[in-house]
């Protein structure tokens, strides 16, 4: 008992130290300035705070936990980001422990025919640690714990856990599973849809762990292992309900006319094979896979990934006998996977790193398996103990590693241009990267030189990929800062025509109009922004000034009825 809770200990210490720099960390212009610095519904915990956390669909999100976990952080420190940093961080470090009791147990069924408590346990405890330390520590967690806007993943890994330990408490003995730690289980399975729809396959993972290694399946058959979690089941089938409305109302999904079916099949099982990739080689991670304009299995990656997800699974069914581990975890990866893969949502971004913080589990806890078997050929004389320490001193290398990846990945994660600096130098023809890092370019140090780069960056990522229409935007408002204003309206009005219903299209044109005196042709597209919009100040006092400049001319031509029209209208917006 006493060793179970020092390793537990130094897993969440160690997971700690290596996110550190993060707490240093800035909210970034990737979703942070849309949740947080232009968000003025979560800023605290009143009724209307939590009204919203728990209506919002922003992004097509349903996560009102995750947004209530904002609220308290900006209730206890406004817009410092350093607390909001530090939960993300002890959140993620509490997830390593949790992980720890729940891989300690797993390690425990698999060798023991299903039984979770092994006679061995401080073998199973160091397994479970290395299995613990490997996914906190692990590179892949960096964009989730780093990212602010990244912990509905490391929320909704918290709860997923707790079901999961629950639910294995309540199989523990060797009949049928406790009613009331079912319904714990099942609690805790709504709270984690309620920070991220990614937990949504969870009952699924659970029925494969009665497979293996709890063996389950055999002593009470099919149905039993269903009808016991038919209280996680409806709660699946409701999460999965709201999730759907959400993505409805909220989000810009990618339609069948531009990916097809095939398409999606052949992204979808890239996916299973790159997060495994990524997990025993995090090189060159980046804040942003972009989606390409068209995805063919015929493309050499997509190829690749598609007949590697058939060997290796066709591999792993083919050893299931020999090594069920192997299957189960590739299993529990790719169901968990299931929720974000591009199978159901296409965005932006292919296959990400945070969408790897629940699936990744499986693959740790293979480590921690990995771990427990060489102790025990040690300890059975069929491995030397020299060999042993070898081993033993190889893994700690690789966690250590994993560790000082991390820190430094982390430190790239505290500032934007930093950011997009080096999202750049590992995917040179990444167009939304150019873009964000123009974007981070002229949120820093102004100056002309930083002008001129920021408008180098944004004509890059429309060479890259014309049929994005971010850059077409920020190259707009880059020539409008410049007084360049007639080069700026070109690329504002293919923005316009991209995204028609966006209200910062007719915003910046009618601002570009109004400081080159045009009123006339201002005020409708200011009008037609506000009304899109909703009232804000500062497109508020935009249409003043296009009103009143417009009410001036028109006085001086000798009308003087339309005039007092249009400064009437000025004074109502005004008032307001």
């Amino acid at each position: 008992m006493r060793w179970r809770w020092i390793a537990s200990l130094a897993v969440a210490v160690l997971t700690a130290i290596g996110f550190a720099p993060a707490v240093t960390g800035s909210f970034l212009n990737w979703d942070d300035n849309v949740n947080f610095l232009e968000n003025l519904s979560y800023r605290g915990l009143g009724p209307s705070q939590v009204r919203w956390a728990f209506t919002s669909t922003l992004f097509g999100h349903y996560i009102p936990l995750t947004r209530l976990s904002w609220c308290i952080n900006y209730a206890l420190g406004g817009l410092n980001p350093a607390g909001y940093h530090l939960l993300n961080v002890l959140l993620h470090a509490g997830n390593a422990v949790l992980f720890f009791f729940v891989v300690r147990r797993l390690l425990a069924a698999a060798t023991a025919g299903g039984g979770q408590e092994g006679r061995r346990a401080l073998e199973i405890s160091a397994a479970a640690a290395v299995a613990a330390l490997v996914f906190g520590l692990h590179p892949l967690r960096v964009e989730p714990v780093a990212w602010i806007s990244g912990r509905a993943d490391v929320l909704c890994g918290t709860f997923a856990l707790l079901a999961t330990w629950a639910y294995l408490k309540a199989v523990e003995a060797n009949g049928a599973a406790r009613p009331g730690l079912v319904l714990a289980a099942a609690a805790g399975l709504a709270a984690a849809i309620l920070s991220k729809g990614s937990a949504l396959p969870l009952p699924a993972a659970l029925l494969l762990l009665d497979v293996y290694p709890l063996r389950r399946l055999h002593r009470l058959g099919a149905w039993t292992l269903v009808r016991e979690k038919l209280p996680l089941l409806l709660v699946a089938l409701a999460g999965t309900l709201t999730v759907a409305l959400a993505l409805r109302h909220g989000a810009v999904l990618t339609g069948s006319r531009d990916y097809g079916l095939l398409a999606r099949v052949t992204v979808a099982a890239y996916s299973f094979v790159v997060y495994p990739l990524r997990f025993v080689w995090p090189s060159s991670l980046s804040p942003l896979y972009e989606m390409p304009a068209r995805v063919s299995p015929f493309e050499l990656k997509f190829g690749l990934g598609l007949l590697a997800c058939v060997i290796v699974t066709a591999l792993l069914v083919g050893l299931r006998r020999r090594w069920p581990a192997g299957l189960a975890a590739w299993t529990f990866s790719a169901l968990l996977l299931a929720p974000t893969s591009a199978a159901i949502r296409l965005g932006t971004d292919l296959a990400p790193d945070r969408y790897s913080y629940l699936s990744g589990l499986s693959l740790a806890a293979l480590a921690g398996g990995g771990a427990l078997a060489g102790i025990r050929l040690v300890q059975g004389g069929r491995l030397s103990r020299a060999t042993g320490r070898m081993a033993a001193l190889a893994a700690l290398v690789v966690i250590a590693g994993f560790g000082v990846i991390s820190w430094s990945f982390a430190d790239v994660w505290r500032q934007s241009e930093t950011l997009w600096r080096w999202a750049v130098e590992v995917d040179p023809t990444c167009s939304i990267c150019h873009g964000k890092l123009g974007e981070s370019v002229l949120e820093g140090p102004s100056g002309p030189a930083r002008l001129v780069e920021a408008e180098q960056l944004f004509r890059r990522a429309i060479a890259l990929r014309p049929d994005l229409p971010d850059a077409y935007f920020n190259l707009g408002t880059t020539l409008v800062v410049q007084g360049r204003y007639t080069e700026a309206e070109d690329p504002l009005r293919i923005y316009m025509t991209r995204v028609p219903q966006a209200p910062a299209g007719p915003e910046r044109l009618g601002l570009l109009y109004a400081l080159e005196h045009r009123y006339e042709a201002a005020i409708p597209l200011l009008r037609e922004a506000l009304a899109r919009k909703g009232d804000t100040p500062t497109l508020r006092g935009y249409l003043v000034e296009a009103l009143r400049g417009r009410a001036r001319e028109l006085s001086a031509e000798g009308n003087a009825t339309e005039a007092d029209r249009l400064l009437a209208e000025a004074r109502t917006l005004e008032g307001r």
